[in-house]
């Protein structure tokens, strides 16, 4: 270590070095600037493929290798978008609710009321309806199914639901089947999916 006096000047010290300057990446445009959004368009249309394909999986190779190639074989496609806004079938709540009302009169005809037996009642009507619904061939619609069974014990009940509902497509229907001992009530909700 050196010694310093009065007048002597301290040693240089080295300034960091400081990494390269490297240039600004430009910014992409905003897409509701003006021409960006029209620019967005054509390169979505440039990527988009219009032939949508099928792969068969490797059925020949060991189980560890088939899931690797079979989700290499779909990270390579790329499928067409539809831009369907509107159902091939609207959905006809008049020909579901007779189903349904058909399916609960089969199903509850000699029922009498039973905490136990309803709880797994209810799950499998709500199943039988579901299934007995998507036989219609509803394409893109998505199904919400309520099965509530009430006994008769001289009370008042009210049943409310809410949903964001788009009027032209969305649609739902209930049925009813009461008994000496209780009431069934199903609602079904047909929600079109775009």
């Amino acid at each position: 270590m050196e010694k310093r006096g009065r007048g002597a000047k301290a040693p240089a010290v080295s300034a960091p070095q400081q990494p390269p300057v490297t240039p600004r990446k430009e910014r992409r445009p905003s897409m509701f600037e003006k021409e960006a959004y029209a620019q967005i368009l054509r390169e979505r249309l440039r990527e988009s493929v219009h032939d949508v394909q099928y792969v068969e999986p490797p059925f020949d190779d060991s189980i560890a290798d088939l899931g690797k190639e079979w989700k290499s074989a779909l990270a390579k496609l790329k499928f067409a978008n539809s831009y369907r806004m509107e159902p091939l079938k609207k959905f006809q709540a008049h020909s579901v609710e007779t189903k349904v009302q058909q399916i609960l009169k089969e199903s509850l005809q000699d029922v009498k009321y039973d905490d136990k037996v309803f709880s797994h009642l209810s799950l499998e009507l709500a199943d039988r309806i579901l299934s007995s619904v998507k036989e219609f061939g509803y394409h893109r619609y998505k199904f919400i199914i309520k099965v509530l069974f009430i006994q008769k014990t001289g009370q008042a009940i009210n049943i409310a639901s809410r949903w964001i509902w788009d009027v032209a497509w969305d649609s739902w229907v209930s049925a009813k089947h009461e008994t000496e001992t209780f009431v069934a009530l199903v609602l079904v909700f047909a929600l079109y999916c775009e």
